[in-house]
């Protein structure tokens, strides 16, 4: 029997955790204290997550990390993206050469600017390097923890890692697509969150479909640009890490961006919904560093501008949208250091 370690008790970490253990493998899901250890072996629920759905016998709950992690074949680290480092820092002595590690974290680094594989390689050996993989695409959890059908994207830098990592974690209900784009996997999978925000700000002020399919498209050009900026293929964005995240995250209100961006428009102040909510929604903190590599890099990114500044400067919602359609419309490909006309034109 297979056996899988997942670092992180969040939301994603326990379903990830749950339909792999359905599947008939041996995974161990390791938590931070040995009280919420015991919380969660005693009670087998999670009920910030599973809603009473019941815990698979071959999923074990630890507190020890040498014990999830002994004879894992893959560790799925399925932590907030802040978060990954402080966590990284506490598995290379467990790593072993053939051991899969696989990110499942969708978001930047706020101090670094750094995709979460990026933060993982800075954390172990280079001898592992090769063994880094990233686990995307439209994929909510109460959905998955139902049973419905899903797809997702696991990518690795050597195809064949990729492969691995697919015939080890695909499920009967969770498909898994292979590519060697992981930064265009990364990027598609944090950016959509600020998308998704945005989207959830235009249902929120009752904008109808059209709008919404509006800012969903030139939101994706915005994710496209700056992921060829930093060295993604272009094509990646079309795919499910990128166009097919960015509709189920923009789309569904089991979307947690998508919740604060509907309650931006009560007027609740950031802070406060944050304070509500039992998960991270990953948007607020990756609209900080797609803001900063904006800048860095000298591209035109309005929504992610105008989103940013709702979050932290006291734009209202409203104006923001008002200011978006106010913009001068040029050719929808061309912008600032963009690199996508060249590529796209005929």
């Amino acid at each position: 029997m297979s056996r899988v370690a997942i670092i992180g008790t969040t939301t994603w970490g326990v379903t990830l955790g749950v339909v792999l253990a359905r599947k008939g493998m041996e995974v161990r899901l390791w938590a931070r204290t040995e009280q919420e250890s015991a919380e969660l072996r005693d009670a087998r629920y999670h009920s910030d997550v599973l809603s009473g759905i019941t815990l698979p016998p071959q999923l074990s709950i630890t507190s020890s990390l040498s014990e999830a992690l002994a004879d894992a074949k893959a560790v799925i680290l399925a932590v907030p993206s802040q978060r990954m480092r402080q966590n990284i820092k506490s598995v290379p002595d467990h790593l072993d050469g053939s051991m899969l590690i696989v990110s499942a974290a969708k978001g930047l680094e706020i101090d670094s600017n750094k995709r979460m594989s990026q933060v993982i390689a800075d954390e172990i050996s280079p001898g592992f390097w090769p063994n880094i993989c990233v686990l995307s695409g439209p994929n909510l959890s109460q959905e998955i923890l139902r049973d419905l059908p899903a797809v997702a994207v696991v990518a690795a830098w050597d195809e064949a890692v990729a492969r691995r990592a697919q015939k080890l974690l695909n499920t009967p209900n969770l498909c898994l697509y292979t590519n060697t784009d992981v930064i265009g996997g990364e990027i598609g999978g944090a950016l959509k969150n600020i998308i998704a925000l945005g989207a959830g700000i235009a249902d929120g002020l009752g904008y109808g479909d059209n709008a919404k399919a509006a800012l969903i498209t030139r939101g994706l050009t915005e994710i496209t640009a700056l992921g060829v900026t930093l060295g993604a293929n272009p094509l990646t964005f079309s795919g499910l890490t990128g166009l097919g995240d960015l509709i189920a995250t923009c789309s569904s209100p089991l979307s947690r961006n998508h919740y604060v961006g509907v309650e931006l428009t009560k007027g609740r102040s950031l802070e406060e919904i944050i304070k509500s909510m039992n998960g991270v929604a990953e948007g607020v903190a990756t609209t900080i560093v797609a803001h900063n590599l904006a800048q860095q890099f000298e591209l035109e990114m309005p929504i992610t501008e105008k989103i940013y500044k709702v979050l932290f400067q006291g734009l209202s919602p409203r104006q923001a949208a008002l200011e978006l359609m106010e913009a001068e419309a040029r050719h929808e490909l061309v912008g600032r250091r963009w690199k996508l006309f060249s590529l796209f034109k005929r």
